[in-house]
């Protein structure tokens, strides 16, 4: 370990006060004013936004197993991303049910089984949501998409290793599909 040795408690920040700032529909921005450990008061911006989830939908075809996709536009970005399926729960929902009805809504498939295999926050240095990941197994094609009236998407298969390699570089540039194949990578290591 490097500097000096400090307990717990002696790096928590202990916030004092917290305002509104800016809203949206996507995400809201608040000051929040925390006091240091050495009992000094500063200020920060925290976006508060809801909770997300990613499924990593497998398709096995004997021994061989595939990792079903989605191809969309990220305005952020400007350009085409190839990432899981997923995206915002909905208030009050259920991390494991907010998953299924994604990977239904965006891919036509639907889980026969799910299994949670971790969570991540996305940036805990700004944001303040979570974001949860669930495996999809023993898929079922329901025959069409339900897709909202702003989304475009395609669904694709890739290889597992294929999605590996590529993981890093266009059109794998999401940074959270990264820690989604991590979790998946800690399940099923490519041998």
């Amino acid at each position: 370990m490097y500097g000096r040795p400090m307990e717990k408690n002696s790096l928590e920040w202990q916030e004092t006060g917290s305002r509104r700032v800016f809203d949206c529909p996507v995400f809201a921005v608040r000051e929040l004013d925390s006091r240091s450990p050495e009992n000094k008061t500063k200020t920060f911006l925290v976006m508060d936004a809801a909770d997300w989830v990613i499924s990593i939908p497998v398709l096995q075809d004997g021994g061989e197993r595939e990792l079903v996709m989605v191809r969309q536009w990220r305005h952020g970005s400007r350009e085409l991303s190839l990432e899981f399926p997923g995206g915002v729960m909905e208030k009050g929902e259920d991390p494991e049910r907010a998953a299924e009805r994604e990977l239904r809504e965006e891919t036509a498939y639907q889980a026969g089984k799910l299994q949670k295999l971790g969570e991540f926050r996305p940036n805990p240095a700004l944001m303040s949501n979570t974001v949860h990941i669930f495996l999809a197994e023993d898929l079922r094609y329901t025959g069409s998409q339900e897709l909202d009236d702003d989304e475009f998407i395609e669904v694709v298969r890739v290889k597992p290793r294929e999605v590996l390699r590529g993981m890093g570089q266009a059109p794998y540039v999401h940074a959270l599909m990264g820690s989604a194949l991590a979790l998946y990578l800690r399940e099923f290591p490519l041998t």
